[in-house]
């Protein structure tokens, strides 16, 4: 019994030791990944957020300017991310660690160009596709962007393809474009350099809109002239010869 006795205290005295170590153990280690975790989450809210700049842009005061139905847009599958890409010397892209977009680049895309159009074509009848119920657009504007980015080596490139159409649907004008800008290298410029041909490309749509877009001027119709009255025709009269006299030495008259 005694034997017993001993063997199980000191079963008891590890058990309790055992606890003890795990719970000062245990501890440790969440503290630890959590201090992990949180520095990972101040290194991440720490980075900075970019957008593209509309440039200078004032709200619209035609409410019945142009109506235009603006889509839809297309955006590369890359483009459609937080994460601010970086084109390399190689071409390949990588994500940078210190930098990201603020939301989707993708949204944010489809809201300058609304903006910037809007303001150049000084309208306010402006609508992203689809289209409202009741909206009746006179033309419509499809902007597919295959291409948006820059690298420290690499200039700012855009590749698009824009299409119009009047309401109809028959294509008035399109179009397929490259816009570059260079920049300093630094990310603050690789945003302005890509704000930029942004901005060069909603010059185009609204040069295509404003020269497509308005109706034909209408040409007064030429005033009908009525023809004058006829005159009443006057019946021919025989012409009654008159006597004119020949002086001679006697009279005589000739008819």
């Amino acid at each position: 019994m005694n034997r017993l006795h001993l063997m199980c205290m000191h079963a008891g005295r590890l058990a309790g030791w055992m606890s003890e170590m795990t719970a000062l153990r245990f501890p440790g280690i969440l503290l630890l990944a959590g201090a992990l975790g949180l520095t990972g989450c101040m290194r991440y809210q720490q980075a900075p957020l970019y957008q593209l700049d509309s440039g200078e842009i004032r709200v619209p005061a035609a409410e019945q300017g142009i109506a235009v139905l603006l889509g839809p847009v297309a955006v590369a599958d890359y483009l459609q991310r937080e994460a601010l890409l970086q084109r390399q010397a190689d071409g390949s892209l990588t994500a940078t660690e210190d930098a990201r977009w603020a939301g989707s680049l993708a949204a944010d895309i489809d809201q300058q160009l609304l903006r910037q159009l809007a303001s150049r074509l000084n309208s306010q009848r402006l609508v992203l596709a689809p289209a409202t119920a009741g909206f009746v657009p006179q033309v419509r504007l499809g902007v597919s962007i295959t291409r948006l980015d820059s690298g420290p080596q690499r200039p700012a490139v855009l590749e698009a393809q824009w299409r119009l159409a009047g309401a109809d649907g028959k294509l008035l004008d399109g179009r397929l474009v490259r816009l570059e800008e260079a920049h300093s290298g630094s990310i603050v410029d690789q945003v302005r350099a890509q704000s930029l041909v942004v901005q060069q490309l909603v010059a185009q749509l609204a040069a295509a809109v404003e020269t497509h877009g308005k109706p034909a001027p209408q040409v007064a119709p030429a005033p009908v002239r009525r023809p004058a009255p006829a005159k009443p025709a006057v019946p021919d009269v025989p012409r009654i010869p008159v006597a004119e006299p020949i002086r001679s030495e006697g009279e005589v008259f000739r008819f």
